[in-house]
């Protein structure tokens, strides 16, 4: 299940990039996300692991969350270890205003539907991921 969500911030790439890199902070702009673990001493590039509780209306999971790719003001990967796995990207395009692209690549278990749970669960993590990037562009905008 493929899905990608994005945003124009009115902000520059380095002010998009600071508040990104902050992983520490991504609760408190994430909806799904209940709480942010790192997993080890790193707190930012690539090896950074991360415990994430998530929530989305009842369903609740743990997400360990590793970062595969830092490029310093430009993008971050990430893979997802867990009930749900799979990959992930936020990417930087142009500068003031500065557009993120978030995509994301997921799986669920057949035990839990597998692709029939991917159906009907894209639509609904679109929609909580846009909220997620009015909240991060928010942040950054001061507002």
């Amino acid at each position: 299940m493929g899905i990608r969500v994005e945003r124009t911030i009115p902000a520059t790439r380095q002010d998009v990039w600071a508040e990104l890199a902050n992983l520490a902070d991504h609760p408190r702009w994430m909806k799904d996300a209940v709480d942010l673990e790192f997993i080890g001493s790193s707190q930012s590039g690539v090896g950074t692991r991360m415990r994430v509780p998530t929530r989305v209306g009842p369903f609740r999971t743990t997400d360990i969350l590793e970062i595969t790719s830092w490029e310093e003001g430009a993008s971050m990967g990430v893979v997802h270890e867990g009930l749900v796995s799979g990959t992930g990207e936020f990417r930087l395009e142009g500068d003031n205003p500065t557009r993120i692209v978030w995509e994301e690549t997921l799986s669920f278990p057949w035990y839990l539907g597998g692709p029939v749970t991917a159906f009907f669960a894209r639509p609904v993590l679109r929609w909580i991921w846009a909220g997620n990037l009015e909240r991060f562009a928010n942040r950054v905008s001061g507002l």
